[in-house]
């Protein structure tokens, strides 16, 4: 049966490119607790990995309740993905962090959040221009792939140099410095679950989305997860135009 299948495929060596003959496209794998755990220690590099029950929740999420939402996903990351990389090579940060902009956004640059955030890396207004991203009438950096990456890389590596903790360095991006800190002292912990409790409701589902997320990506072909439809970047060029320029003119002659 299938169900026999998946565990057998679970266990043994196979050729994930020949995986997908396996499973009916609508047939979704049941969840092991146990072997999310194995996998998860099978994958985990420089930031923890750490299993909870609120991991396992969300690990259900994406590769079961949300399956829709983890396609676009996986369509949109050849987009965004090489960016992330070649920034994160370049500041010689882990390169798991690639993930958190799906947490962050769902990989789409013109995401906003009801508390003002915006871009792949949601950040709010004053964090933005601290981190040296042009914000006015005209445009918002922030929704510029390269720039908003090098701006996140290097908020990110600030968290990381004060705390010298992965956990808590994403903890910190996703409600601020001054709440981790609170929570450190209202807990009297240091660690990121040793001040689970303490944090806002959000922090305290941010990290296990990270960790579930980064579990979805790396085992998309375990849970019958694929896109069939990739987005890709238009073949583009640049033309130095001075002076004044109606854009929305050229438009209409171009018919773009």
């Amino acid at each position: 049966t299938l169900k026999d299948t998946t565990t057998d495929l679970a266990t043994e060596y196979i050729n994930l490119d020949s995986l997908r003959s396996y499973y009916p496209d609508d047939f979704i794998p049941d969840l092991n607790e146990a072997l999310v755990k194995d996998r998860l220690e099978c994958i985990e590099n420089e930031i923890p990995l750490t299993y909870h029950a609120k991991v396992f929740s969300f690990i259900d999420f994406f590769t079961r309740r949300k399956r829709e939402y983890s396609r676009g996903v996986l369509g949109r990351k050849d987009l965004y993905f090489p960016i992330f990389e070649r920034k994160l090579a370049e500041h010689n940060m882990p390169d798991e962090l690639k993930y958190l902009s799906i947490v962050e956004s769902g990989l789409r640059p013109v995401a906003k959040s009801w508390a003002g955030a915006v871009g792949l890396w949601q950040f709010i207004p004053s964090t933005g221009r601290m981190y040296g991203l042009k914000i006015n009438a005209y445009f918002d950096e922030r929704m510029d792939p390269e720039k908003g990456t090098d701006a996140a890389c290097q908020y990110l590596k600030y968290l990381h140099n004060y705390y010298n903790d992965w956990e808590l360095s994403l903890a910190a991006y996703n409600c601020g410095p001054g709440n981790v800190r609170k929570a450190q002292y209202r807990s009297g912990r240091k660690t990121f679950w040793g001040i689970f409790n303490y944090l806002p409701r959000e922090t305290r589902s941010y990290v296990p989305q990270f960790v579930a997320v980064t579990y979805m990506m790396n085992y998309t072909e375990e849970h019958n997860l694929f896109c069939e439809q990739k987005e890709y970047l238009m073949r583009s060029d640049t033309i130095n135009v001075h002076g004044y320029f109606n854009v929305k003119k050229l438009s209409e002659l171009m018919n773009v």
